[in-house]
């Protein structure tokens, strides 16, 4: 899934992120950011995640271009 960071508190881990396609929102997992580039993040700041078994977002990355479903550079004329 795809979305943006809604809120992020680095002293506690808390926080939450909305999903771009249904505005959902969903609490950060305890282990969200661990394995992750990310060592904190701020509001706003866009994200690819997965969800728990619980619910919660986890498995935070970058979104490559793929990940995001951009669309593909179209043929460069010959």
């Amino acid at each position: 899934m795809q979305g943006v960071v809604k809120s992020y508190d680095p002293t506690t881990g808390v926080g939450s992120v909305v999903r771009d396609t249904d505005f959902s929102e969903y609490e950060l997992s305890p282990t969200a950011l661990e394995g992750s580039i990310f060592r904190m993040l701020r509001q706003g700041q866009r994200v690819v995640f997965d969800l728990d078994a619980t619910g919660d977002a986890h498995h935070l990355r970058l979104g490559s271009e793929v990940d995001m479903k951009a669309p593909p550079e179209p043929p460069s004329p010959v």
